[in-house]
């Protein structure tokens, strides 16, 4: 009788950690596209930015670094 009982606590605790498991991988997931997909940092954000750091944001430099923070974010998605 207790060898059952353990056997359910054992599949109950595995079953438990593969939940949690799946969880935080499927959520990691939804997290990753809903960033590719609506980057934080847009331009005018990118502009205000460069404004208060004392930089004058001319639209050719605005448009160079959104490519490399877009470059930087797929190099970092493709290491994981």
């Amino acid at each position: 009788m207790s060898v059952h009982i353990g056997i359910v606590i054992l599949l109950v605790v595995l079953a438990l950690a593969g939940g949690v498991a799946l969880g935080i991988y499927l959520s990691r997931k939804q997290v990753e596209k809903f960033i590719a997909d609506k980057p934080i940092l847009d331009e005018n954000a990118l502009r205000l930015m460069m404004s208060q750091m004392g930089q004058k944001p001319s639209e050719a430099k605005v448009q160079q670094v959104l490519r490399q923070i877009k470059s930087q974010q797929k190099v970092a998605s493709k290491k994981k």
